[in-house]
């Protein structure tokens, strides 16, 4: 029985696993949005999501407290090696989750993989950098075409109005 073994093997073994996982939350904090397996993209979601905590506890901390930020900095690259991927962890991936208390991560399900089957995923980040500005924009537009046809509409109900007066 596998009682409190959380880790999923993957039929790998442990070092194969600690180095494709590095690997893979190395590419999700860089890309912002990786496409995995379905079984690997939920232990990526776990990892990943307390890496994030971890760096979100570093913005709390004050500056009396240096050795602590030093100690979250080490732990996170016990896992990531890449170093500019560190600091983008720490300087624009955890500022944008700031007041959120879980969740950083989603999962989209895109079916099977033609080859052998598998179940494919997209593991992405919930607040991804560049999607904000493009999704205001995109809601703005969506009013101003609701707004349109609203006022096609009661254009066209004041024509219908028109020719009813004019035939009795």
């Amino acid at each position: 029985m596998r009682h409190k073994n959380n880790v999923k093997q993957l039929n790998k073994s442990h070092s194969h696993r600690k180095a494709m996982f590095s690997n893979m939350v190395t590419s999700l904090f860089l890309h912002e949005r990786i496409v995995t397996t379905k079984e690997k993209g939920k232990e990526l979601k776990r990892i990943s999501e307390k890496m994030i905590t971890r760096a979100k506890k570093n913005l709390v901390l004050d500056e009396k407290s240096p050795e602590k930020k030093l100690h979250n900095i080490r732990e996170i690259m016990k896992v990531i090696k890449d170093r500019g991927v560190v600091t983008k962890l720490f300087e624009n991936i955890a500022p944008r989750f700031l007041t959120r208390n879980g969740g950083f991560t989603r999962i989209y399900l895109l079916g099977r993989r033609a080859g052998d089957a598998a179940e494919m995923a997209i593991v992405e980040l919930v607040v991804r950098e560049g999607k904000t500005e493009k999704t205001e924009k995109v809601s703005e537009d969506k009013k101003d075409k609701k707004k349109t046809k609203v006022n096609l509409k009661d254009k066209d109900k004041d024509k219908d109005k028109g020719k009813g007066k004019e035939k009795k």
